[in-house]
């Protein structure tokens, strides 16, 4: 003897059981593990990005400061935006790019001045100098980068110290004060006797 055919209802209610119980299970997976919330001394943030490319523009529109770090954490208690190893690339007015990279960043209130702190580096690439220092205050209104901590600037092959560094951007203009020493090798080509 044949036993009966089950029908197209009971396959219909049989494959949705299926689907249901295979839906429960995968609502059961547990959620990818987050990032710790930051704190910091100012308090608790009020947000906190990762990964995050920020753009600037001045007045007229234009990019003059673009920021690249894997985490961005604002506190509203002081209104100050803290960034870890941001990488800059900042633009003056005359089109120039200037880069700065550092272990820690902040933007004020306002988003102005960019402090960069721990083994900052600021380059100008079309003129191949660089500046190294451990603190760096960069006033994108002003165009105006300092240093009030020891800093070497270099173009090789010459380099000088200095306890203080002044660079003014848009005027394509820096200054080494205090205590500058430096290393400045003779220029090795003579003039050809006549």
């Amino acid at each position: 003897m044949r036993l009966p055919r089950p029908g197209f209802r009971t396959w219909l209610f049989l494959l949705l059981l299926a689907l249901g119980g295979g839906l429960a299970l995968l609502d059961q997976r547990p959620e990818p593990p987050r990032g710790p919330v930051p704190q910091d001394e100012a308090g608790e943030p009020d947000y906190y990005l990762e990964d995050v490319h920020l753009t600037r523009f001045d007045v007229q529109g234009r990019p003059h400061q673009q920021l690249t770090t894997p985490r961005l954490v604002h506190t509203p208690s002081d209104d100050v935006t803290r960034l870890v190893t941001p990488d800059a690339r900042l633009h003056d007015d005359a089109g120039r790019l200037w880069l700065a990279a550092a272990e820690r960043g902040r933007l004020d209130a306002g988003g102005n001045p960019l402090i960069l702190e721990g083994q900052v580096r600021l380059t100008a690439p079309e003129e191949r100098w660089r500046l190294e220092t451990e603190r760096l205050h960069y006033d994108a209104d002003a165009g105006h980068a300092w240093s009030d901590t020891p800093a070497r600037l270099s173009q090789p092959p010459q380099w000088m110290r200095g306890e203080r560094f002044d660079a003014w951007l848009d005027d394509n203009r820096a200054r080494l004060t205090d205590n500058v020493r430096g290393h400045h090798p003779p220029d090795i080509q003579e003039d050809p006797e006549p």
